[in-house]
C-alpha cells in the first residue's frame, strides 16, 4: 500500500528530560520518515495543567488549546514513551486527558498514532505502551499492532550527541513508520 502524497506527523516525547531517550527517537523518527511524511515535534507538556473539569468548564487553558490544535491539524501522532514505575509518565496522561475531552468529540478519536520508546534498562518501555495502548482504546485513537519499538539499553543506541546510531533500531522505526502512513491511508479512505 503506497503512503499518501503527504502525512503530517505530530511527535509528542512523554519525558521533560533534556537529553531524553525519547526525544531522540523522535529526533530519529524524523530523519528517517518515508517520503511524504513530515514529523513535527510538540515539545511544550510541561505548561499543561493539571487535568481538572472544573478548570475545562471555563475552557481550555491556552497550553491545552495549542496542544489541541496541533493534534488536530496532524494527520498523525507519533508518541515515545518513557517507563516510569511500570507505567506512563504522569505529565504525558496528563496531556492525554486533556486531549480527550469533551468526551465524544476529542481531537484523538479516530486519529492514526504510533508508540514507540526507550529505556536505559532491559524492559524496553513495554509495560508504558501497553497502558497507553490501554488509554487510546479509551479515546479511540488507532494503532498499527506492528512493529512495536522497544529500545533497551539506550545508552548503548544513541552517540553523545544524541544521534540513533543502532541499525536495528532505526530499521524497525522505518518500518513503524511505514505502518503508520499505510494505516493513515485506510482511516483516509475510509472517511
Amino acid at each position: 500500500m503506497a503512503a499518501p502524497t503527504k502525512i503530517k506527523v505530530l511527535g509528542i516525547a512523554g519525558s521533560l528530560r533534556s537529553g531524553s531517550y525519547n526525544n531522540a527517537l523522535l529526533l530519529a523518527a524524523r530523519e528517517l520518515a518515508p517520503d511524504g511524511m513530515e514529523i513535527s515535534i510538540y515539545d511544550d507538556l510541561g505548561s499543561i495543567p493539571p487535568y481538572n473539569s472544573d478548570v475545562e468548564a471555563k475552557g481550555d487553558p491556552e497550553p491545552v488549546a495549542i496542544l489541541k490544535k496541533a493534534i488536530r491539524d496532524a494527520d498523525a501522532l507519533l508518541i515515545a514513551t518513557p517507563e516510569y514505575n511500570y507505567g506512563i509518565p504522569g505529565i504525558l496522561k496528563n496531556a492525554i486527558d486533556w486531549a480527550s475531552r469533551p468526551f465524544g468529540k476529542s481531537v484523538l478519536i479516530k486519529k492514526p498514532a504510533a508508540i514507540m520508546g526507550a529505556t536505559m534498562g532491559m524492559g524496553g518501555t513495554i509495560r508504558a505502551q501497553d497502558a497507553l495502548r490501554q488509554v487510546f482504546r479509551a479515546t479511540q485513537t488507532y494503532l498499527p499492532s506492528q512493529p512495536e519499538v522497544f529500545v533497551v539499553r539506550a545508552q548503548d543506541k544513541f552517540d553523545a550527541k544524541g544521534h540513533l546510531t543502532d541499525d536495528t533500531t532505526r530499521t524497525i522505526i522505518r518500518q513503524l513508520l511505514t505502518a503508520l502512513a499505510e494505516l493513515n491511508l485506510r482511516m483516509r479512505q475510509k472517511g
